[in-house]
């Protein structure tokens, strides 16, 4: 029923019972007035639609639009009024209620969503039916199917009647296929390419991922975007004066198949002749003038350029406090001389500060956690600066999966902004697992648990509980960020490791590490931060077999030089160590940076005090570019350098190592580097290696979800021993020893933490070298 019926028969029927009332009683005293035939509505609310109390003088005009306001309330099906003395009797018939609502056959959008936007729409279990709302709902799901290409689709609806004046409403959907791009013209091109507009736009004609992309599905949504990329294409190169004709979209009788016409007028290029500044520039015209650099006279323009150059002078200005500062380019062209003069017209508004920063989204995570790393600070003058730090600083707690930081102005205020902070939570509990497959040690796993939010305090604690045929490990770290107000913060580790050198193809001696560690962390800069810590360890090792009188090894024993460093050091050897370190990081994001750099230097050296004398360190860095939008290309290396001093030889389980997963991909894990006489793998003292990468998002994916290519190298130097493939020294540190691989991955921010799958191809491997050409693994960052 229509808005316009319902109106109709609601006024013909007050127009009816006024006339029928006004036979028998043109005006009479109300003693009572009684409601018949209501089960679910009060009493009150239809006595709040009558114009008459008991009491009143009673008029068929009175009654009309009683009857008139009861229609109109929705409540009611049909509705009367008779007299029985001089009581008004209210005879009512109740629309039925939704009892419940059935959707059948919708696949394109999620069931739940329908649900709930069919319950904005007013149709919904336990509200009163009304076929109008249904009506309306029905077109509103069709039009949304329309709006994604399903031009074929057709919605029916089913009411079915149930017991206690309720209803069913079914609605059935028979989607069709849904529309395929067939064709997109362009008409009007000189200066550009068909290929190239394509390039630029969303939708595209079927391909071999549009299974997966859905590019060829038309949509009017995508459509309207795509019109404004292929604007701003031209606008990028000068053409100032493009101008979109028209746009033609036919559907072919089949309803399947979409064909899409677009009709520009290009124009001419333009050549910047001039930029100027106008407005108020508050005495920074030196800096000002040092901005527009960018846009050089002589060049064709750019709108891309030129926008940027206005948000650069618009930063300036909020730096100082103008939150909502003004820098709008304003092209003025010549069109016989085919040039433009660009004028920036200045309005830094009023200096403001911040009254609150309001942190939301942080349903899990406390808010002081977020708070502490927040440097603009309350009842302080606005600085964009200070707010992109605190933005980058939030990113990298890693405990977020998006970031937002903006002012807004305080209403009824001039000068006062409140700095909006919205996070969007993520799982910050990982399973960090590793895996590989080589010949030789069949499937190599790792397992461990951490949790870098516990509670939403900000602390992190892990525990790693593993055990294969080459290693075990019990170990369990603590981080507390903050154990000063100041942002120093305390790690503790302690740990039992033993790790089976025969089973990774080194050498049959086993040893065990039992430990423990305190480190503190003391920021210097927003960026920068040193370590400084203590250690102890005490260092079991297992040797294998049997010597001669002479000491030499019988057999398969352990090799000589672990029989003499247990003569030298005893079986269980201690050290107590100092530890340092240093870091900074200018990252945007911690789990999946698209730029910026960072570094790490790290290292300890033993106290004169116990059994070993021994110092180590290394340098690791990393950088990111942003290559395209979502396209990163990344770097990583890292060295290494160890010794003893003194007369003291070096501990061989402090040993670098190098190959396989977080290392040069391609090759076992630990296997590059010297070997002794056996083969067996030695490590070293000396440790270089390095990855290049190239991150792309997979189609129609973000940046949690990338494939990317590799390029590794690395390998180990170290005393004693011969190199087992070239016959040199293998303390002498030469690049030619260096093993390459290539290959591709996929990278995923998943709900277990950061996952990598790679399929890498050596270069360069030599005969003996051991590869390995599968790996994931989940927990690492790089």
């Amino acid at each position: 029923m229509t808005l316009k019926t319902f109106t109709i028969k609601a006024a013909a029927a007050g127009v009816i019972a006024a006339l029928s009332l006004s036979v028998f009683a043109q005006q009479f005293k109300i003693k009572d007035i009684r409601v018949e035939g209501i089960s679910r509505t009060e009493p009150g609310t239809v006595f709040s639609h009558l114009p008459f109390r008991v009491g009143d003088d009673y008029t068929p005009e009175k009654g009309a639009q009683a009857i008139r306001s009861l229609y109109q309330s929705g409540l009611f099906r049909d509705v009367n009024l008779t007299q029985d003395g001089d009581v008004i009797v209210v005879n009512l018939t109740e629309r039925p209620a939704v009892a419940t609502i059935q959707t059948n056959g919708i696949k394109a959008f999620d069931k739940d969503e329908v649900e709930k936007s069919l319950k904005g729409a007013g149709l919904a279990e336990g509200r009163i039916f009304n076929s109008a709302t249904l009506d309306k709902a029905t077109q509103e799901l069709r039009r949304q199917y329309l709006a994604k290409g399903f031009y074929g689709v057709e919605v029916s609806t089913n009411v079915t009647p149930l017991e206690r004046n309720r209803v069913r409403v079914t609605i059935s959907v028979d989607e069709g296929s849904s529309s395929s791009i067939k064709q997109i013209r362009f008409t009007g091109l000189h200066a550009a390419d068909e290929d190239d507009l394509r390039d630029v736009m969303q939708l595209g004609t079927p391909n071999w991922f549009s299974w997966y992309t859905k590019r060829d599905q038309y949509s009017r949504e995508k459509l309207a975007g795509d019109l404004e990329a292929i604007r701003s294409w031209y606008l990028n190169r000068g053409y100032l004066d493009y101008r979109l004709d028209s746009v033609q979209v036919t559907i072919a009788p089949n309803k399947e198949d979409v064909f899409i016409t677009i009709n520009i007028e290009e124009g001419k290029p333009y050549k910047v002749a001039s930029v100027k500044i106008e407005g108020e520039e508050l005495g920074l015209d030196k800096e000002l003038q040092g901005l527009l650099k960018p846009v050089k006279i002589g060049s064709t323009y750019s709108a891309e350029t030129v926008n940027a150059v206005g948000e650069s002078l618009k930063e300036k200005f909020s730096t100082l406090g103008y939150a909502f500062a003004k820098a709008t380019p304003n092209p003025v062209t010549d069109r016989q001389k085919g040039t433009v003069d660009v004028i920036y017209t200045i309005d830094p508004g009023r200096r403001a500060y911040v009254r609150n920063v309001i942190i939301t989204g942080n349903t899990r995570t406390r808010d002081e956690v977020v708070r502490r790393e927040v440097r603009q600070y309350e009842a302080s003058w606005f600085d964009s600066d200070k707010v992109k730090i605190s933005k980058d600083r939030i990113n990298r707690l890693g405990f977020f999966d998006d970031v937002t930081v903006e002012p807004a102005q305080v209403a009824g205020t001039r000068d006062e902004v409140d700095l909006n902070v919205h996070v969007k939570e993520r799982p910050t509990g990982n399973i960090t697992l590793g895996a590989g497959l080589s010949s030789s040690d069949g499937i190599i796993l790792s397992a461990g648990i951490s949790q870098t939010n516990i509670f939403g305090t900000g602390n992190s604690a892990s525990v790693e509980v593993s055990n294969s045929d080459s290693t075990r490990t019990y170990a369990l770290s603590l981080t507390q960020p903050y154990v000063t107000p100041e942002g120093v913060s305390r790690t503790i580790d302690i740990y039992d490791r033993r790790v089976d050198l025969d089973e990774l193809d080194v050498s049959n001696v086993m040893y065990e590490t039992l430990g423990a560690s305190l480190s503190y962390g003391v920021p210097v800069t927003e960026l920068d931060r040193i370590y400084l810590g203590a250690k102890v360890e005490q260092t079991k090792v297992t040797l294998r077999g049997s010597r001669d009188a002479n000491g030499e090894p019988i057999g398969d024993s352990s090799p000589r030089r672990y029989w003499d460093y247990v003569d030298n050091f005893g079986k269980d050897p201690k050290s107590a160590a100092l530890t340092f370190g240093w870091s900074r990081d200018s990252r945007d994001n911690a789990l999946a940076p698209n730029k910026g750099r960072y570094q790490r230097l790290s290292g300890e050296v033993t106290l004169p005090v116990l059994d070993l004398r021994y110092y180590k360190a290394s340098y690791q860095f990393q950088q990111y570019w942003p290559v395209a939008k979502y396209v990163t290309a990344a770097f990583n290396t890292e060295i290494g350098y160890a010794d003893s001093y003194g007369d003291k030889e070096y501990p061989f389980f402090k040993n670098f190592y190098a190959g396989g997963i977080g290392s040069v991909r391609g090759f076992d894990s630990s296997s590059l580097g010297p070997r002794d006489s056996n083969g067996d793998n030695l490590g070293g003292q000396k440790m270089f290696n390095f990855s290049a990468e190239l991150y792309v998002p997979l189609p129609g994916a973000d940046r949690t979800l990338r494939a990317f290519g590799f390029f590794d190298g690395g390998w180990v130097w170290g005393k004693g021993g011969s190199n087992r493939y070239e016959g040199t020294d293998t303390s002498n540190v030469s690049l030619s020893d260096l093993r390459y691989s290539v290959g591709v991955g996929v990278a995923w921010i998943s709900p277990l933490g950061p996952l990598k799958f790679s399929i890498a191809f050596p270069l360069n491997d030599k005969k003996g070298d051991d590869v390995q050409r599968f790996q994931f693994q989940i927990g690492t960052g790089f």
